[in-house]
């Protein structure tokens, strides 16, 4: 059931510890699902764990996670050869694509081979709700900051493209970024950037944010944007979900 305008949720949260589970899906999951209008049935929520390699035990760990939220919840895998026949057809019929972190660099080369950029394009068009955290959230920007290459941050600048701007995530959690972020903002490298702290999302119909939300109390979203050879910070409200 796909939306009326292109949709997507950039994050860098989603998920909460829960006592029998690996993982369980967080206020910001259900978030994309609401999005989505899925209603009077099982929403169809495909997992992607490109960026980490589509480990095993981490699909099995979010089939039990979407089971226990009411989802119908596919893991989509490129490793070692696509496990569906048809790529654009099993994610057309999805409510929500979610994508896990990782790698980016590394997920943006495997998903161009198997021509995912493409498709993804297509997806967001006809209103597949297209979400994710960390790395599933920069792979929909033009680019951010990655320790993809190393455990210093470097910046990547050929995401998918379909938001025009920078993304900028854990951005209260890990000190290097927001440094960083400002320096790419600056000098260029990066365009108008938006960032998240851990736990808030960002909202987007066709290429206009619409909505910061947040799963934690407190938490904020900010645009960074150039100014002369500075960046300049604006902090964004968020509503709690």
């Amino acid at each position: 059931m796909p939306t009326d305008t292109p949709t997507i949720l950039a994050t860098s949260g989603g998920y909460r510890q829960h006592p029998r589970l690996q993982v369980a899906f967080n206020d910001l999951v259900h978030h994309a699902v609401a999005l989505s209008g899925a209603a009077g049935r099982r929403p169809r929520v495909c997992h992607l764990g490109t960026a980490g390699g589509d480990q095993r035990w981490w699909g099995d760990a979010m089939t039990e996670a979407g089971r226990q939220a009411g989802f119908d919840l596919t893991n989509l895998t490129l490793f070692p050869m696509p496990n569906v026949e048809d790529l654009e057809a099993h994610l057309m019929g999805q409510d929500v694509v979610w994508v896990n972190g990782g790698s980016v660099a590394n997920l943006l080369a495997v998903w161009r081979v198997h021509g995912l950029d493409e498709i993804f394009r297509r997806l967001w068009q006809a209103g597949v709700v297209l979400a994710g955290v960390s790395a599933g959230s920069i792979c929909w920007f033009t680019g951010g900051t990655t320790d993809s290459f190393g455990p210093e941050l470097q910046p990547v600048t050929n995401g998918l493209g379909l938001l025009p701007y920078g993304n900028g995530v854990h951005y209260d959690n890990e000190e290097r970024r927001r440094p960083l972020v400002h320096r790419l903002v600056a000098d260029g490298t990066l365009p108008d950037t938006w960032c998240t702290e851990d736990g808030v999302g960002l909202v987007f119909r066709g290429t206009e944010m619409v909505e910061a939300v947040t799963e934690q109390d407190g938490k904020r979203a900010y645009l960074v944007t150039r100014d002369g050879d500075r960046a300049h910070e604006e902090p964004v409200p968020t509503r709690r979900l």
